[in-house]
């Protein structure tokens, strides 16, 4: 299988702290992979490498067979970040028109994206109301919206359900599911929710700047002798120390 994105021997530091690790790791066309770790264990300066918002200090990725940064290709990344990137005195639908607006959609596939993205996160009866106005977790509907808003090949969700109720986020995995399975996205997910990693096809276990350990949800299940993720990821801890 085709590899979307390549990532070898990538380190990157902040001063003194070395924030990733010699990472390599290939991210496979069409499936779901999930990174997985505490706060500060790089997830986030890694998501962001592989869109093309910072440069790796050594090492290289490639996204769908080309060197990152590379401005061309944003057109096919979707990126939902951990903080949101909103327009507060813009309504929803204002800025869900205006991300749209900078791809190259027709007026109707625009329409049509508006449509489909605010009724996935169901935004559709507030897209009229200011974002300033937005709680919490409609914020973060809305960023997600804006991720998928021009129909990406990669989806690259930095903690998407964070502030989701449970209800929602179950639909919106759902939905992510049907994304890989019949529109053959490839998609990846940092997440600190345990029953989220066990829905990815693959999990990567990041820690200090390392991948401790990567492979499917049962894989890793079997190598730290675990019921379920929570165990695995309190298995992998103790490992370490």
């Amino acid at each position: 299988m085709n590899a979307s994105v390549t990532i070898q021997n990538v380190s990157k530091s902040f001063g003194k702290k070395t924030v990733l690790n010699n990472i390599s790791l290939n991210i496979d066309t069409g499936k779901i992979y999930g990174f997985i770790g505490p706060s500060g264990a790089g997830k986030t300066t890694l998501v962001k490498m592989i869109v093309g918002m910072d440069n790796p200090d050594t090492g290289e990725i490639n996204v769908l067979g080309k060197k990152m940064p590379h401005l061309e290709l944003l057109h096919n990344i979707g990126y939902m970040a951990q903080s949101d990137a909103l327009y507060l005195e813009l309504t929803g639908r204002e800025n869900l028109k205006f991300f749209a607006s900078l791809y190259k959609l027709s007026k109707a596939e625009r329409k049509e994206r508006i449509e489909y993205a605010a009724n996935l996160v169901n935004l559709t009866e507030d897209l009229n109301k200011r974002v300033s106005a937005y709680s919490g977790g409609m914020k973060r509907r809305l960023s997600l919206a804006i991720a998928l808003i021009q129909n990406p090949k990669i989806l690259i969700l930095d903690e998407p359900t964070v502030g989701i109720d449970p209800e929602l986020r179950f639909s919106i995995w759902n939905e992510l599911l049907r994304l890989k399975n019949e529109d053959g996205k490839t998609i990846l997910v940092t997440t600190h929710v345990m029953d989220e990693a066990e829905r990815c096809d693959v999990v990567a276990m990041v820690r200090d700047g390392k991948i401790l350990a990567s492979g499917t949800p049962k894989e890793l299940k079997d190598l730290y002798q675990a019921d379920n993720f929570d165990q695995v990821f309190l298995n992998a801890g103790r490992e370490k120390a």
